[in-house]
Order: C-alpha cells, then sequence, then structure tokens
C-alpha cells in the first residue's frame, strides 16, 4: 500500500512554503493537502466549535478549509482522506517557530493535532521568512521526510524543524536540539484615542534569544537545521516530587 502523506499549513494555502513542501515530497507517496484559506499564523492550537467548516476541492487531492490548521488536520484526517495518513507534515512556515514561540504557532499546532490523533507528524519551519531559496529548503525538506518515513517519529512526538537562512550561509547539516527560550522587547504598542478609548497592538521588536548549547536557536545560528522532538507529555515531574510537601485545607 503507498504511503499517504497530509500537507497542510498555517500560512494559507497559497503560500509558497506549502508549494515548496509538495514538490519537496513528491514521489514519496500520495500526497493530500488540507490548508486554511487565509493566513492563521499564531492560531495556536484553535479548534472550530459548532459552526460549518466549509471545504472547496481546489485540484485532485488539494482542498482549501475555511477553518484553522487544527480543524484542517482534524478534517483531513477523520473526513477528507479515505484512510489515515502515515505521516503528517505542516509548513514551510514563512518564519522560525522555536523556543516559547511553538506555543503560539498554527504550523506545530497542526502537527500536535496529528500527534494526538496518533498520526506521525513533523512541523517544518524556515528562518527566511519569503521562503524564496526555494531549492535549498526543499532539499533539507526532503532529507529529513524521509528520514521521519524509514526510521520512525518517537512515539508521541512530534518532530519541529527549523531550517536556517540559505542565503545568509550555507546549511552545514542537521542536529537534534532543545527548545531555546527568548524574551521581546516593546512588545505592546499603545495608542489613546478619545476619552478612555485605549487600544493596543502587540508585536514588539526581533526576539532577544538566550544563545544555550544545545538548543534550537544556537543550531540554526550556526548554520545547522534544528531537528526538535516536542512531547505531547506537558507534566514537570520533578514538580511534582517538590509538591508531594505541599498541604490543602480543604
Amino acid at each position: 500500500m503507498s504511503t499517504t502523506i497530509l500537507v497542510t499549513n498555517d500560512d494559507g494555502y497559497d503560500a509558497p512554503g506549502i508549494k515548496v513542501l509538495v514538490d519537496a515530497v513528491a514521489g514519496l507517496g500520495t500526497v493530500y493537502v488540507v490548508a486554511p484559506d487565509r493566513e492563521q499564523s499564531a492560531s495556536s492550537h484553535s479548534l472550530t466549535l459548532r459552526k460549518r467548516i466549509g471545504t472547496e476541492l481546489v485540484a485532485e487531492q488539494h482542498y482549501r478549509v475555511h477553518g484553522t490548521p487544527t480543524d484542517c488536520v482534524l478534517l483531513g484526517v477523520n473526513g477528507i482522506l479515505k484512510r489515515k495518513p502515515d505521516l503528517i507534515i505542516s509548513g514551510i512556515n514563512h518564519g522560525p517557530n522555536m523556543g516559547e514561540d511553538v506555543t503560539y504557532s498554527g504550523t506545530v499546532a497542526a502537527a500536535f493535532e496529528g500527534t494526538i490523533l496518533g498520526v506521525p507528524s513533523l512541523a517544518i519551519s524556515s528562518l527566511q521568512r519569503g521562503v524564496t531559496s526555494d531549492e535549498a529548503i526543499r532539499k533539507v525538506a526532503r532529507v529529513v521526510v524521509e528520514a521521519a518515513l524509514q526510521l520512525g517519529v518517537p512515539e508521541d512526538c512530534l518532530l519541529n524543524v527549523n531550517i536556517p537562512d540559505p542565503s545568509i550561509s550555507s546549511i552545514k547539516g542537521v542536529r537534534i536540539t532543545k527548545l531555546g527560550s527568548r524574551a521581546y522587547d516593546n512588545l505592546l504598542q499603545k495608542e489613546t484615542g478619545h476619552e478612555h478609548d485605549v487600544s493596543y497592538t502587540i508585536g514588539g521588536d526581533d526576539p532577544i534569544w538566550k544563545d544555550d548549547d544545545g538548543t534550537d536557536i544556537s543550531a540554526v545560528r550556526m548554520g545547522y537545521v534544528s531537528v526538535t522532538p516536542l512531547h505531547l507529555d506537558l507534566t514537570h515531574y520533578k514538580a511534582i516530587v517538590e509538591m508531594e510537601r505541599w498541604r490543602f485545607a480543604l
């Protein structure tokens, strides 16, 4: 039976990154594209409940969904595809998804949803926001996907992949990493209108990253592709041991 691959993203069906990804996995199996009709960046794990979610067949095995990246994976696995896919790939995102930013990312959330549904899943992002160096980025995506298919994604994990910008320097290789950490300056822009009318814009300057060894940001800064296994179990086990001393007076 042929390998079935489900491709989605959070930049929207027409984004260049998803086209690069589809080209990258061509020939590895039967590829379905189920992607949002518009940009859904920072949508995180948002799910559309109790509302109709429209789908449009754009081309053979290519669907445009009026919903979130999580909607796309849920509909793809349980509604559109005839059987559960062998692999889900989300991306290629226009910009990085590293450190704490994975909690906001619609790209990563789509891969999380795939993992929850029992499908090996990858989230792939490029530090080159336009994904214009498509040949170099396509090659990296192909190599990582082939490895995931051949060696298998660890159980209950998704692989979060970040590709350095090939236009800055050549890509040196691949490193397995942990999540880094960052902080933003000037995160909020405040505007005051009439009387008590105050509005805010969330944006901020470029993040300031801690350059710790072994992290995703450290790897990409040195020209390596970062592959970070993210686990579904968010439990902090050390804290459980420490909190056994707590006493609650009910």
